[in-house]
């Protein structure tokens, strides 16, 4: 696991999915497998780490990425001469039991909109709601990326905290994620505040500001740390007395909106950057049921007939 870990993943994988892959190696599959030679591995000696792990009160996602990392890592065994077969192909991880996914509707939306405002990242949370990004393609924007013009970004980098590298940047996790979105009269609007506001902040610190391009920055021109992002939405929402949602909530509540003002499953998969517009389907499946309602009733409308 080591030597894959430092051969193929440290060159085909970025930094945070490294750590990822690192810390459930040493935390899950070395402490149960790591005595066994690799040759006498079995089938069910990696079931039983994946019943360990239950038992230890792990979910069935945890579960879940340490099978597809030991299965990721046993096929390059294979193709490297090591093995004759991956025997992670013999097991069965536990089925992931997908939660809804919670939002708010648009009263409480409109709320959180108005408290932003007295949040130092109020611009931050405001644009998550209206351009569905990540928390790591928002903290990597830059002003480069931007053509207010013609009211479209390009998400082309990300930023992250990746530990022991500080913040690391990189590129979107799929091809499909790098994508250009359409913005707004508001969002462009909001962008040119931000820019102004910029501007003068920049003034005001003078030689101390570091020019990195950043479209959100601390006082001294340095992007802003995503994870005191995360730790600060919380905070922030509790205090503004609203109901509990995580800051990858607001890109839900973007997604949500889409689907539910009727537009194409297709379009809202792109503009969010999925893999794949089954990946959409399946994450927002609790909002096609009343989706699936006005279908029903157009059909007996295109028919002519009146709805029973």
């Amino acid at each position: 696991m080591i030597r894959w870990l430092d051969t193929y993943a440290a060159t085909n994988t970025t930094l945070k999915t490294q750590q990822g892959y690192r810390n459930n190696v040493k935390c899950y599959v070395q402490p149960h497998l790591g005595h066994i030679p690799l040759q006498s591995l079995t089938g069910r000696n990696i079931q039983s780490l994946y019943s360990w792990m239950l038992k230890k009160g792990l979910s069935a996602t945890s579960v879940v990425q340490v099978h597809r990392i030991l299965r990721q890592a046993l096929s390059h065994g294979v193709k490297w001469g090591l093995l004759t077969r991956n025997v992670a192909d013999a097991t069965t991880p536990p089925r992931i039991e997908r939660k809804e996914m919670q939002v708010w509707d648009m009263s409480t939306i409109q709320q959180f909109i108005g408290a932003a405002s007295a949040s130092r990242f109020g611009d931050f949370y405001h644009l998550a709601l209206l351009t569905g990004m990540r928390r790591s393609e928002l903290a990597g924007l830059q002003w480069a990326s931007l053509d207010l013009a013609a009211g479209r970004l390009s998400v082309v980098r990300t930023l992250q905290r990746v530990s022991g590298h500080g913040l690391v940047e990189g590129q979107p996790k799929t091809a499909r994620s790098r994508r250009s979105i359409s913005l707004s009269p508001k969002t462009i609007s909001l962008f040119h505040e931000i820019r102004g506001r910029q501007i003068a902040q920049q003034l005001d610190v003078g030689e101390v500001w570091q020019n990195r391009g950043y479209v959100f920055t601390q006082a001294d021109g340095r992007p802003v740390d995503p994870d005191m992002i995360s730790k600060d939405s919380p905070k922030f929402v509790k205090a503004a007395g609203l109901p509990h949602l995580t800051l990858h909530g607001l890109r839900h509540g973007h997604a949500t909106m889409l689907l539910e003002e009727g537009f194409n499953p297709k379009i809202v998969s792109e503009r969010l950057g999925h893999a794949t517009v089954a990946t959409t389907m399946d994450v927002y499946s609790h909002v096609l049921p009343g989706l699936q309602d006005e279908v029903a009733m157009a059909i007996d409308i295109k028919l002519g007939r009146k709805a029973m």
